[in-house]
């Protein structure tokens, strides 16, 4: 038989099946509400309801978790693809004109670049939304997740999702990229500046092989909460040759059989509204489906 003119190897994907939320804590739910609802357009979880204790943010197979404490900061960058870039100025436009009093003194904030917008959250996560055009990936979720780690240390981080978690990483320019799932990436940009002390914020993932990941974690002492039989953490990042702490972000680490895996999440269009309501377009349908800009 002939070689094949199909690059097979192009279409696996690592151990990491999906980067399923973010979890970063909040200490105003009601504007969290205002920057992640009426400016970003997603959409809160309409069945898990924590009352004003929590807040799930779906944004297409993904979400953000902001249950109510001081704020949590993650020390990098959260890729977020939008159906629209146009739409999603004009909402940030609209929130300045009519919510801006609400955000003085916080740390909000937006610009327009060509291709995409970089926002800061009011207490200083923070975005950059895009247009994602890769074929097959739905118009909104979580793209990636960027942290900053110290200088040198990208090659490490490589080699620990390589040979701990079965994930196909890249190193360059020193950046270190995870491949996750289809179309997402956990990526560690090495930085001179100082890096802010950890702070408990943590990212949650499902693995295809649950257990020999965590079997490696757990020789080296990495584990570090196990509440139940399809979850486990860990938050070190460790250089597998030299035990060295790498960077800190929890994982929390999911099978394939925990409950909330390939949960159906309800998306709205975000361009709906009262003003031009169109019948029949309140669900966000994916790959711009809508017909709307």
């Amino acid at each position: 038989m002939s070689e094949s003119k199909y690059d097979r190897g192009s279409q696996d994907i690592g151990n990491i099946i999906g980067l399923e939320h973010l979890n970063v804590t909040v200490p105003d739910q009601g504007l969290a509400a205002l920057f992640y609802v009426t400016g970003l357009g997603l959409t809160r979880d309409p069945y898990i309801d924590f009352g004003s204790f929590n807040m799930w943010i779906n944004v297409g197979s993904q979400q953000f978790h902001l249950p109510k404490q001081s704020p949590q900061i993650l020390r990098g960058t959260i890729g977020v693809n939008v159906p629209s870039l146009k739409a999603l100025e004009e909402r940030l436009t609209r929130l300045e004109k009519y919510f801006g009093d609400q955000f003085k003194n916080t740390l909000f904030d937006w610009q327009k670049d060509d291709k995409l917008i970089r926002i800061t959250c009011p207490w200083g996560n923070r975005f950059q939304c895009s247009e994602q055009n890769i074929s097959g990936a739905n118009s909104l979720g979580i793209s990636w997740i960027e942290v900053n780690v110290r200088s040198g240390n990208s090659a490490g981080i490589a080699r620990f999702y390589e040979e701990i978690v079965e994930a196909p990483s890249q190193c360059a320019k020193g950046v270190c990229t995870v491949n996750i799932g289809r179309f997402q990436e956990l990526r560690f940009r090495e930085s001179e500046a100082t890096l802010a002390d950890y702070d408990g914020h943590h990212i949650a993932i499902y693995l295809g092989n649950f257990s020999r990941p965590y079997k490696r974690l757990l020789e080296r002492g990495l584990i570090t909460i196990e509440p139940n039989a399809h979850e486990y953490r860990f938050q070190d990042i460790c250089d597998p040759e030299s035990g060295e702490v790498l960077a800190t972000i929890e994982h929390e680490v999911r099978s394939m059989y925990h409950p909330m895996f390939a949960r159906n999440l309800v998306n709205r269009d975000a361009q709906q509204s009262f003003l031009n309501y169109q019948a029949g377009a309140d669900a966000h349908i994916g790959q711009n489906q809508s017909g709307r800009a």
